[in-house]
């Protein structure tokens, strides 16, 4: 990665070309998926753009990868998770989606080493079952309790009205009651956090 004006370190720049290439402007080398995959591994920043016109499709590469590692018999995503995910495409509550799915994976990125000495337990014949049971039944009810949250906002309009008109400050009231709710989800998430951390 390289520096930018302000001191910070900018991401490394990846080109896509037409023949589907992907090249490195850090190290002037054509670099593959797994390459990339490696990258993100060690948390090296970078972003993808289409070589022709410009556009950033990080995004869709990253996806990619994603494919391809499942591909190869990795299967981290359950059958049923992806057949939530992708029923919530179109749906009103998609908008939250990636900001829940963001702040999980955050979640249990600061849980890993809790873990990992989990599972060193268990190669030394102490395997936490309890313990895993209960992050279950924990994760499964913030879900619930999202899900019931958020059902007047979401739950009660499943497509667009066509009587319905702008609301107004009414409107803006209900925006400003849905991002209280969402800060009192976070809290939540951040306080169960904190408790199963806090328990070996």
């Amino acid at each position: 990665m390289t520096q930018n004006e302000s001191g910070e370190t900018a991401p490394i720049t990846i080109k896509k070309y037409a023949n589907r290439r992907l090249y490195n402007t850090a190290t002037s080398s054509y670099v593959t998926l797994d390459h990339l995959c490696q990258m993100v591994k060690e948390g090296t920043e970078f972003v993808v753009y289409d070589a022709k016109t410009g556009e950033d499709i990080t995004r869709s590469v990253l996806t990619q990868i994603i494919v391809e590692e499942e591909a190869k018999g990795q299967n981290m995503l359950p059958i049923g998770f992806l057949r939530q995910l992708i029923s919530l495409y179109g749906d009103s509550m998609q908008w939250m989606v990636p900001k829940y799915l963001d702040y999980s994976m955050q979640t249990f990125a600061r849980n890993q080493e809790q873990m990992r000495n989990y599972f060193q337990e268990a190669m030394s014949g102490v395997f936490p079952f309890n313990a895993f049971e209960e992050m279950g039944k924990q994760n499964m009810a913030m879900f619930e309790r999202a899900l019931k949250m958020f059902a007047p906002f979401g739950g009660a309009q499943q497509g667009p009205q066509p009587d319905a008109k702008p609301a107004g400050r009414d409107s803006d009231k209900a925006l400003e009651e849905l991002q209280r709710r969402l800060d009192e989800l976070q809290r939540q998430m951040e306080a169960m956090s904190r408790s199963g951390s806090g328990k070996h």
